[in-house]
């Protein structure tokens, strides 16, 4: 690891100059997908990607896409031993999802509906399907009157430590000097997928027709102006998004509100930081109004338990919580919060959206 030559505390994978990241607000997420919509159409629109979302979001509690993502490994070994042997840890082998675990990409009756002017619903044509991306949406947890449930986007991490790129053998997965972006060389890709067993978070694609892994790509293309206007943009899933849950920026810039979350605040939290990869796409965790009696008295519960947060974002998620009660606190007192202006100001979340890559 390398430390910025002007000081800062951030900690930037060998040879990396910058590092790009994302943070997601949870607590502005409605499931309306137009991010993976977004995504969808401009990256992965057919060609083999028929079943890829380099861009999804699932409800959680949930099984998540591909199905039971959490448990299929990957990633790197405990800190206790990567401590004990001065690496970051040994790399673990995760298992390859199936395409059931995918989910197919159904064919629906599209044309019944919207051209021959049928009342059935909705439904996939052929084979009847028995997972698929979303398949529990909106289901959660809990029990009437206290179920709970919340919406998690997820794309590439562009890990800081790629494990991905650590399992390939032909070195074609690699992070671009200038900002910390995961790509696939698809000149040296030849489809071993052992970047697919690696990935913890399996956001690591296989396009079965040009036998090639393709992932997330933070859509570098707009950030460089390359376009039919030349117009510098953030990703797609961050500008076409309706509540504005993410920030893009890097994570080195100071200045900027990416750091001020991740490191000043500690409030935007990495995702299952035990699988060692170090992610550079941050979340704000979620919270909600207390648990209730069924005659409508509040009771001093979380909603959400905090002991499931803590499996997702680690030991931190406490005092991440703990700090955005405070500063809420403070609003309502009339007082100012640096930290709420960031996480509620949408012309200066816009703002950030549109400078952060921008050298001027």
């Amino acid at each position: 690891m390398s430390l910025q030559d002007d000081g800062a505390t951030v900690e930037l994978a060998d040879g990396i100059e910058h590092q790009v990241a994302m943070v997601m607000d949870l607590n502005k997420c409605i499931g309306c997908q137009t991010c993976t919509v977004a995504c969808k159409k401009l990256w992965t629109e057919g060609g083999g990607r028929e079943y890829m979302y380099w861009n999804n979001v699932e409800t959680k509690p949930g099984r998540g896409y591909p199905r039971d993502w959490e448990e299929k490994g990957g990633g790197f070994a405990s800190a206790e031993q990567a401590d004990q042997e001065d690496t970051h840890g040994e790399r673990e082998v995760g298992e390859l999802p199936s395409q059931e675990d995918w989910g197919r990409p159904w064919e629906f009756n599209h044309g019944e509906i919207f051209y021959d002017g049928s009342d059935e619903s909705l439904r996939p044509q052929g084979e009847t399907p028995e997972w698929g991306p979303n398949w529990d949406e909106d289901q959660g947890a809990g029990e009437y009157p206290n179920s709970y449930y919340f919406y998690l986007p997820r794309i590439c991490n562009h890990c800081t430590h790629p494990s991905c790129a650590e399992a390939c053998p032909r070195k074609a997965l690699y992070k671009r000097e200038e900002d910390g972006i995961v790509l696939v060389d698809q000149e040296r890709c030849r489809g071993y997928r052992y970047c697919v067993e690696g990935c913890p978070y399996n956001k690591v694609h296989f396009n079965v027709l040009k036998k090639k892994s393709e992932k997330c790509i933070f859509c570098y293309p707009r950030k460089e102006g390359e376009g039919p206007d030349d117009e510098v943009r953030p990703p797609a899933c961050a500008s076409e998004c309706p509540p504005q849950l993410r920030l893009v920026g890097f994570l080195d810039d100071e200045d900027g509100p990416i750091y001020k979350l991740v490191e000043e605040y500690g409030v935007a939290l990495r995702l299952h930081p035990e699988f060692h990869t170090e992610p550079n796409v941050y979340y704000v965790p979620p919270f909600a109004p207390p648990q209730h009696t069924e005659d409508g008295e509040t009771v001093d519960v979380d909603r959400i338990p905090r002991p499931y947060l803590e499996e997702l974002f680690g030991e931190d998620v406490h005092d991440a919580l703990d700090t955005i009660e405070r500063h809420r606190d403070r609003v309502r007192r009339g007082e100012d919060s640096e930290l709420m202006d960031l996480l509620t100001t949408q012309d200066l979340a816009r703002q950030y959206r549109l400078e952060a890559f921008d050298d001027d």
